[in-house]
């Protein structure tokens, strides 16, 4: 059986791609010309070279391919040009599912995001049911994801046998770009993590949100959403892990959400009129007013989605970054 990946020299992806192989499938990846594909190197994958957005490359490389695993997205919460964020997150998924109708795969797994879901502002975990609307979602990646899982959706009613799979906030090693969260724990381990705000997020080892989208392959219901996900924590507990990992001190001073608020609304034409992303995005700091908090009760019950300890894969997210020269190694 061959299984072909999106995104596979991403964060996500490239777990995905390692688990396709252990489990003894074959992977072909859509690898862009110029993407570093370092996490790839050494794994035996075949590669056919574009993009989600060129229809031409993906039938080429859907070609003959049993399994979809759309992994790929721009996860950016900030971006010069939002129009590329849609083209690739909206556009690309489009000509995904248009190329995989045409060639009659079995299945085609949708990697959304829980950033499609409304959080509580009382901070209680919402489930799959939790939809958000898209008038109320915050931001063009959270606005792309939920018109990304629109098409699925229609491609769904036509035939298409898909299941969306929604990670919460992986974190483990790998994070290449790195990730909003993975930048949470470089900066942490840069020192420059002085203070925090009281918000939370759900973490999952990124192992385990691999081992998710081959279990919804195998047992997922077509039509269904899947969310991948773990531990709710605060973000200072999450800080509290770090600096026991790491052997430093966590920051003690918590910050209203006003400050980096207000920092981000005074940055953010800075950051355009300098052509660099700012350091605390405006979306960012919108989100950081809820604790995204999710119930990951169904991916365990009906995939048997794994629930591995969280400071195992903070600690090798620590590790991956000190030996990819992301930061120094801690004293």
């Amino acid at each position: 059986m061959t299984a072909f990946v999106t995104g596979a020299t991403g964060f996500v992806g490239a777990h995905v791609a390692r688990a396709l192989l252990a489990a003894g499938k074959r992977v072909r990846c859509l690898v862009r010309p110029t993407s570093n594909a370092a996490l790839l190197a050494g794994m035996g994958v075949e590669q056919v070279a574009g993009d989600v957005t060129d229809a031409g490359a993906v039938a080429r490389g859907i070609a003959g391919c049993d399994e979809i695993f759309h992994c790929a997205a721009d996860y950016r919460l900030y971006a010069r040009d939002p129009a590329e964020i849609y083209r690739t997150n909206v556009d690309g998924t489009r000509i995904m599912l248009a190329a995989a109708r045409a060639q009659g795969v079995r299945r085609f797994i949708h990697t959304s995001s829980v950033a499609t879901l409304a959080a509580r502002a009382d901070g209680t975990p919402v489930d799959e049911r939790a939809v958000a609307a898209l008038d109320d979602v915050v931001g063009p990646y959270k606005r792309s994801k939920l018109l990304a899982e629109r098409e699925v959706e229609a491609a769904c009613a036509r035939g298409l046998p898909a299941v969306v799979v929604s990670p919460s906030t992986p974190i483990g090693d790998g994070d290449v770009r790195p990730t909003p969260t993975g930048k949470i724990v470089v900066d942490f381990l840069a020192g420059r993590f002085p203070a925090y705000v009281d918000t939370g997020l759900n973490l999952i080892d990124v192992r385990d949100v691999a081992a998710g989208h081959l279990l919804a392959a195998e047992r997922g219901r077509p039509g269904e959403r899947y969310i991948l996900a773990h531990a709710n924590l605060t973000l200072k507990e999450i800080l509290a892990m770090l600096a026991h990992i790491a052997e430093r001190r966590a920051p003690r001073v918590r910050l209203p959400h006003w400050v980096p608020l207000a920092i981000a609304h005074l940055e953010a034409p800075v950051a355009r009129l300098l052509r660099r992303e700012p350091r605390v995005p405006l979306d960012g700091a919108r989100m950081a007013r809820k604790r995204m908090f999710f119930d990951g009760g169904k991916a365990v019950r009906e995939l048997g989605l794994p629930q591995s300890p969280i400071e195992p894969a903070l600690r090798r997210a620590v590790q991956w970054f000190v030996a990819n020269g992301y930061v120094s190694a801690p004293a």
